[in-house]
């Protein structure tokens, strides 16, 4: 049988099919759908394609064409996380006036390298009971972009802000925030720590 689409049941798999359901008990009654409303919502009508535009292979493409959309920078998606340590203290961070305790320079590592690096290198701080250290990322290497699919510079300044999100750095991280320039601007990332208990 074929995977594109459902075939119809003959007559005789539906006579057997109505007999092996008037013997079962259902796990869900509340949840029973009969048979044919199951079979009709599989046979719904495909989407109407939207039109396309006349055009000539090699033309350049007209002002109504749209850009491709990516997702929002990782400088926007951190700006746009809520504060979730004091606004104070987080206004002083933005403006460079406090310092970090400590710092790691993952810039020029692998993703393979750094990962394990970073991991260390936070949940050791937080044991240690410091709240702000800086992770230099570095910003990435300009790369010629020939293909159709735009590609972001800088691996790890993408990579790092994930990683302090997901466990085991989960626990240990409070905020996530672009270093001042005094502290190498959008190749670094303020890291506050929760208090450790």
């Amino acid at each position: 049988m074929s995977r594109k689409g459902r075939r119809s049941l003959t007559p005789e798999e539906h006579e057997l099919w109505n007999k092996v359901r008037e013997r079962a008990t259902p796990l869900h009654p509340e949840r029973r759908q009969p048979l044919e409303a199951q079979i009709n919502t599989s046979k719904q009508d495909p989407p109407k394609n939207p039109t396309i535009s006349p055009f000539r292979l090699g033309e350049k493409r007209t002002e109504t064409a749209l850009p491709p959309v990516l997702s929002p920078s990782i400088s926007d998606q951190l700006a746009q996380q809520p504060v979730q340590m004091d606004r104070k203290a987080f206004t002083q961070l933005k403006r460079g006036k406090l310092k970090p305790e400590r710092r790691i320079d993952l810039h020029g590592m692998t993703l393979a390298r750094a990962h394990p690096a970073l991991n260390g290198f936070i949940l050791d701080a937080w044991v240690d009971g410091l709240r702000l250290v800086l992770v230099i990322t570095g910003k990435g290497k300009d790369r010629a972009d020939d293909g159709p699919i735009p590609v972001r510079r800088g691996v790890l300044k993408h990579q790092v802000p994930q990683w302090l999100r997901t466990p085991p750095l989960s626990q240990a991280v409070m905020q996530v925030s672009e270093a001042h320039l005094k502290h190498g601007g959008t190749g670094a990332y303020y890291v506050y720590l929760r208090r450790h208990r």
